[in-house]
């Protein structure tokens, strides 16, 4: 399922209608380490690819949000998100596509990460937030709330800050934990306080080569 956005693009015109099944979505990218709230930040040009076997996740949050960021040609640009936040997580095989067109001469180039492919060494992440665009999985949440304000989600690490385009009295969901196995999505940024990749292989490649 995907969250459907309508209308323009000021955020105080924003809404998104979100589902619990796009409710815990986790896109691993390369983190900040700053704390217990992340820093907002301009996207870049490129989206990335992630699937994961499974992921758990304890303290989720979601809301609504808009990323200002840049396309490739270096003009602004805003992306409609769904904003995940997890105190903690821990996600099993993990893997991270992100293509770069029309590189001189060599065309596309694709870097792809995996980590956390030892069952007994999962990736593990806190204070974690994840700019999410669409995803699939199967997912299951324990004592969930559908429908609070998003300043008032107190399950989870609390919204982002940093100017974030966000509107604290929109719609968000939160609940105690949540568990997402099969995992495919599509992410604009990700955010942490720590992040740790066990076993961690990053490759470079010609072509389009993607997770999914």
């Amino acid at each position: 399922m995907e969250s459907q956005v309508r209308g323009g693009t000021r955020w105080k015109r924003f809404a998104v209608v979100m589902v619990p099944s796009v409710a815990a979505t986790a896109a691993i990218g390369v983190a900040l380490a700053q704390g217990a709230l992340a820093a907002s930040f301009s996207v870049s040009g490129q989206s990335f690819k992630v699937t994961t076997d499974k992921l758990v996740g304890t303290g989720f949050s979601q809301y609504g949000a808009l990323d200002e960021g840049y396309t490739l040609s270096g003009k602004k640009t805003v992306h409609p998100v769904a904003v995940s936040g997890f105190k903690s997580a821990t996600i099993n095989s993990l893997c991270q596509s992100v293509v770069t067109p029309d590189v001189p001469i060599l065309g596309s180039v694709s870097l792809i990460l995996r980590a956390g492919e030892d069952p007994n060494k999962p990736v593990e992440a806190k204070n974690l937030y994840i700019d999410v665009a669409d995803l699939e999985a199967d997912a299951t949440f324990e004592n969930i709330d559908i429908g609070v304000a998003a300043k008032d989600a107190n399950k989870g690490p609390g919204m982002k800050g940093g100017g974030e385009q966000a509107n604290p009295f929109g719609f968000a969901q939160q609940a105690d934990k949540a568990t997402l196995v099969g995992v495919k999505q599509t992410a604009w940024a990700t955010t942490a306080g720590t992040f740790k990749l066990s076993g961690l292989k990053m490759s470079l490649s010609t072509g389009v080569k993607e997770c999914y």
